[in-house]
């Protein structure tokens, strides 16, 4: 037969209970356990570390995103940074884009008036080498103040 248990006997069969949520105790237990890792010489990783504390990776990098880019850093993978520096490279260069365009635009109106002045300086040029050549003659062509009066 089974022995009943009272309520204030405690059992084998219970698991510990879970540890009270502490985010600085926690957070103290990860850099100490990046410093167990580093003096071990093992490669230092953000499972190596989670593992060495007893947590999960994915709980270093949703609770505490500030140490894990300290992990990252000390792996020379400090993402930030790498953000940042990126960030910085491609305002520098939209801002280069945007000056060049703008030079570009300047340019193209400067063409177009120089290809006007072109095509008239063309146009008066084949007439005088006409008018050079004999082949246009000077004419009154409705000029009233030089027509001849009868």
């Amino acid at each position: 037969m089974t022995k009943l248990l009272s309520a204030k006997e405690p059992t084998a069969e219970v698991a510990e209970a879970p540890r009270k949520r502490d985010r600085e105790r926690t957070l103290h237990q990860l850099n100490l356990a990046l410093i167990r890792v580093q003096r071990r010489g093992e490669k230092v990783t953000l499972k190596a570390v989670a593992d060495e504390a007893r947590v999960s990776p994915p709980l270093i990098n949703n609770r505490y995103p500030d140490f894990a880019e300290q992990v990252r850093a000390v792996t020379g993978k400090a993402i930030r940074q790498q953000k940042s520096e990126k960030a910085e490279l491609l305002v520098k260069e939209r801002e280069k884009n945007r000056k060049l365009r703008e030079l570009v635009n300047s340019q193209l109106v400067e063409i177009t008036k120089l290809a006007s002045v072109n095509e008239t300086l063309r146009t008066e040029m084949a007439l005088l080498k006409a008018i050079a050549d004999g082949k246009v003659a000077r004419g009154h062509f409705g000029r009233k103040s030089e027509v001849e009066k009868p």
